[in-house]
């Protein structure tokens, strides 16, 4: 996983199938999936296929959502809010605060 949470290897996809420490690799210095080991005998090892499908999913799903990330970078610390809500209303807490952060980037 890349630092900003987006999958970018096969190992990814792999943690989220099962818990504990199933798989492995038979050469760490070369994680790819002829390397992939399975440590416990009641996993199936997952095909290539349904493993890079599910990268690439993830990849499509997590790009998808770049417009709510970068929103919530923007919108101002919960108490800031909170106090423009207390101090002047819903109504102008939306459309000084919400609305031109969603007109910046809106929803694809």
């Amino acid at each position: 996983m890349d630092k900003i949470g987006k999958y970018d290897h096969i190992e990814d996809v792999l943690v989220t199938l099962h818990s504990g420490q199933w798989f492995g690799w038979s050469d760490r210095k070369n994680k790819v999936y002829a390397n992939l080991i399975i440590h416990d005998d009641s996993k199936d090892k997952p095909s290539e296929k349904s493993l890079t499908d599910a990268l690439e999913k993830q990849q499509s799903d997590f790009d998808a959502q770049a417009y709510s990330r970068k929103r919530q970078a923007e919108y101002p610390d919960w108490s800031v809010q909170l106090n423009k809500i207390y101090d002047d209303g819903l109504a102008k807490w939306k459309t000084e605060m919400v609305d031109p952060i969603k007109a910046k980037y809106p929803k694809p």
